[in-house]
């Protein structure tokens, strides 16, 4: 019997094999394609499944997202963007199987804590910056999920000094701001040629100012985000994963400068900000563990 994990990007599915540990293998992925996008899901699990039974399904999805319901509703996703029965869908596919679902930050927080640099550590933040920004909340030892699941979503934290429109209908997000995808579109903006986060961060180190100036900006605002959700959740660990956050010394440095600036409580002295080391796939490696431990019913 297989157990099988689903990442449901902003761009991207990810899904793969459940093994003992638990790691994922048999890794595939597609593109989020502009319409028919379940079909694309549809596919992409159906082989990676191959003629194995499916014993279990583990799901992380981009949000926001209602775990009660089943139903996702990434901002990112046009088609998707009112909510779509993600759970459901998946249970058709495969009826026999225990289906376990929760937003991307949630389970990125679960494979850093399971897996990764959490490990130990009973009070904690997970952030992914990657097209979107997402988290995650580790509280005595365990994810916690909120009321619907959407605990941890710190992407929508508003940030001082901007008022940059947010897919959420809000302004000044530092999701706006500061992600991946509103990184490059701010670049753009300000002349760069360029179209990826991967193109901007490598313009950024080869000196090009806007690319500097995009990778300042988004730098800046994380770290008053992460301040100030630090002090909220009353953490003295954030752990930082997804691909733009691989961005290097130009995010990072004002990062930091801002998290300096804004976290002077005494409570948050000691502050620790680092660097995934789970380099790539960990909402599929916490979807992963969603799937592995449901057998066994622990808490998240």
């Amino acid at each position: 019997m297989a157990i099988l994990a689903l990442d449901i990007g902003a761009t991207k599915f990810a899904a793969g094999v459940v093994y003992p540990g638990p790691e994922v293998r048999d890794v595939r992925q597609v593109e989020v394609p502009a319409t028919s996008v379940w079909d694309a899901c549809r596919g992409l699990l159906l082989e990676v499944a191959g003629r194995e039974p499916v014993s279990a399904v583990g799901i992380g999805a981009a949000g926001p997202v209602d775990v009660r319901t089943g139903v996702t509703g990434p901002l990112n996703i046009p088609e998707w963007k009112s909510g779509f029965p993600v759970v459901a869908a998946v249970r058709e596919l495969f009826p026999a199987a225990a289906i376990r679902f929760a937003i991307d930050g949630a389970c990125l927080a679960l494979a850093e804590h399971r897996l990764g640099a959490l490990r130990g550590v009973p009070d904690a933040l997970a952030m992914t910056v990657s097209s979107g920004i997402g988290g995650g909340i580790v509280a005595g030892g365990s994810v916690l999920l909120g009321r619907t699941g959407n605990a941890g979503h710190v992407g929508h934290i508003v940030v001082p000094g901007w008022d940059t429109p947010c897919g959420c209908g809000g302004r000044g997000c530092v999701e706006a701001v500061a992600s991946g995808m509103s990184s490059v579109r701010w670049a753009r903006e300000q002349g760069w040629p360029g179209g990826t986060g991967v193109r901007l961060a490598a313009d950024a180190h080869a000196g090009d100012e806007i690319a500097l100036a995009a990778l300042r900006r988004a730098g800046t605002a994380l770290g008053a985000a992460i301040a100030s959700a630090a002090a909220l959740l009353d953490v003295d660990r954030v752990v930082v994963g997804g691909g733009f956050a691989r961005s290097g010394a130009p995010l990072w440095d004002p990062l930091r400068a801002a998290v300096a600036e804004h976290a002077g409580l005494t409570f948050l002295r000691g502050l620790r900000v680092e660097l995934s080391a789970i380099a790539h796939g960990a909402t599929l490696a916490g979807a992963g563990v969603l799937a592995a431990e449901h057998a066994a019913d622990e808490p998240v």
